[in-house]
């Protein structure tokens, strides 16, 4: 065989080489997403419920704005959601690997933070129901600006906190994966988190000018408008459904990772229903907040005057 047919004949060999070693990558690849799609699954089911609070939570606090600046709002918030993720998910898995305990030490923070703001929308309620709404729509007036930017702040940290839990929970349903699968379902689930929760919060709060387009469309006649009708008058009564839900769901997180996290509660009130046992903590540990951080603000006007 002359020198040139032996060096087809090589390099056809190394062809074939190159191109098996290619798909058996492409192999592995698709081998590891199998994987991840499985646990993805299984960690998507685990937080479920605390994605269902979430939606709840941050609906209600992403409406209450003027119509122009509900999506600005939103937009706002989901970026800090983002920013939260990429910040708790490597912290998570840090801390886990090296430090596993510090967890739950910021669950239980996280979850005294979520209890108090649950309980102090409570008392807000019941202290300033009494006044006129014309005082109420003044005040807004007046700190307009100033109420949004509080009320982004105060989302992207309940955002921050029910985040921790929506990872940890994704992470605890595979500690016994590879690292590479644990970072990809871990991510996978808050990926899907942020897109899936603030896409429908973006939904609800617009719903009122998509009626508004559907009755300007249909000339107020037909299905079309009264459809659209419909969902302008659906609009106030989902909001205050979401402000009752939210508020009840802060609670009921807050007192879940009372219960699953502090030792001494696994035996206290045990013969109660799970969620009404969980509401019972969340809500004694905000009352509780509500009370020292009352006292404490009251306490440091004393010493500054």
């Amino acid at each position: 065989m002359s020198k040139s047919g032996k060096d087809l004949i090589f390099c056809g060999i190394i062809d074939l080489d190159m191109a098996s070693g290619f798909f058996a990558i492409l192999d592995d690849i698709g081998a590891l997403m199998d994987d991840v799609a499985v646990t993805a699954k299984v960690a998507a089911k685990k937080t479920a419920g605390i994605l269902g609070d979430d939606l709840a939570v941050n609906a209600e606090k992403s409406t209450g704005f003027l119509a122009s600046r509900e999506l600005p709002v939103l937009w706002a918030i989901t970026k800090g959601s983002f920013i939260n993720k990429l910040i708790i998910v490597p912290v998570a898995l840090l801390l886990n690997f090296f430090f596993p305990v510090a967890i739950k030490v910021i669950l239980v923070l996280g979850g005294l933070y979520l209890a108090y703001e649950g309980v102090e929308k409570i008392v807000e309620y019941f202290i300033h129901r009494s006044k006129s709404s014309h005082v109420e729509a003044k005040e807004i007036i007046q700190e307009g600006e100033e109420a949004e930017k509080a009320k982004i702040k105060s989302a992207v940290i309940t955002d921050f906190i029910l985040s921790i839990e929506i990872v940890i929970i994704a992470l605890g349903s595979v500690l016994e994966e590879k690292l590479l699968i644990q970072i990809m379902t871990v991510s996978a689930v808050a990926l899907l988190a942020t897109v899936g929760v603030y896409g429908i919060v973006a939904l609800i709060v617009r719903m009122d000018d998509v009626g508004y387009r559907l009755m300007k469309a249909s000339g107020e006649k037909g299905i079309f408008s009264s459809f659209g009708s419909l969902l302008v008058r659906s609009l106030p009564v989902i909001i205050k459904i979401l402000s009752v839900v939210g508020t009840v769901a802060l609670i009921l997180v807050s007192g879940g990772i009372f219960a699953h996290n502090i030792g001494f509660l696994h035996h206290v009130l045990h013969t109660w229903p799970s969620i009404l046992r969980e509401f019972a903590f969340g809500l004694a540990a905000g009352l509780a907040s509500v009370l020292v951080i009352t006292a404490g603000k009251k306490l440091l006007d004393i010493v500054r005057a």
